[in-house]
């Protein structure tokens, strides 16, 4: 019976190696297409900067539209030159203000040597410049209040006397106007312009203890409408 059957199984053999090797042609082929197309994946990949190339000469295009709008052109120009102009300007106006400020310290020495050309520490050197017979000296004691002290032309009232640091807080009254000055220093001038004076006058405190102060204030000799008649007089009593 073994041998009656084998010749029945040699078609069915045939048929299915047949049908095998079909497979794996078949397999082979989908290998080869597979494998293509990952060549065709990663071939674009690799060249990145390949993709760059191509983006960068997008503005380029846009160029010879905006080379073609000479509007546009002129107004960037003309912006230029406005700034160009408010930057000279600028410069200008430095150099004019520190022009300024040199002259302003310079008149303000001139003014303060004019003055005195020292400070009077004690109460000798007070006299020794009331013998120069060039201002008016008042000397002052003034305790801590809310009240204004005349002193000369004007009024003072001492608000803090700082013992420590040497330095006090002061309101005058010029004029009929309040004036505040804090954080003055021992011995540092304080000039107050007032009107009918030549000159400013000059605040000196000499002497600083708790809830006190002293020293004096001078003022020119003469005001300025006496120095105008002065000097309008003389031409006729010359005559």
């Amino acid at each position: 019976m073994s041998a009656g059957k084998l010749p029945s199984l040699l078609p069915l053999t045939s048929r299915l190696t047949a049908t095998i090797a079909k497979m794996e042609s078949k397999l082979d082929e989908v290998s080869r297409k597979l494998a293509e197309l990952q060549n065709q994946q990663t071939a674009p990949v690799l060249p990145e900067p390949v993709r760059s190339t191509f983006r960068i000469p997008r503005p380029v295009a846009t160029r010879p539209a905006v080379a073609t709008r000479p509007a546009d052109d002129s107004r960037l120009d003309q912006l230029r030159a406005r700034i160009n102009e408010q930057e000279q300007e600028i410069a200008g106006t430095k150099d004019q203000l520190q022009q300024t400020r040199a002259d302003l310290r310079g008149r303000l020495d001139s003014t303060r040597d004019e003055l005195n050309g020292s400070i009077a520490r004690t109460h000798d050197d007070l006299v020794a410049l009331q013998k120069r017979g060039e201002r008016n000296y008042y000397e002052f004691d003034a305790d801590k209040s809310k009240q204004f002290q005349k002193v000369g032309p004007i009024r003072l009232s001492l608000r803090k006397a700082d013992l420590k640091h040497k330095r006090y807080d002061v309101v005058l009254m010029v004029d009929d106007f309040e004036i505040q000055k804090k954080g003055v220093n021992l011995f540092e001038p304080v000039w107050v312009t007032v009107a009918d004076r030549p000159q400013p006058l000059e605040l000196v405190v000499s002497r600083l203890h708790k809830d006190q102060i002293g020293g004096y204030l001078s003022e020119p000799k003469y005001k300025t409408s006496e120095l105008a008649a002065a000097n309008s007089s003389t031409p006729g009593q010359r005559q």
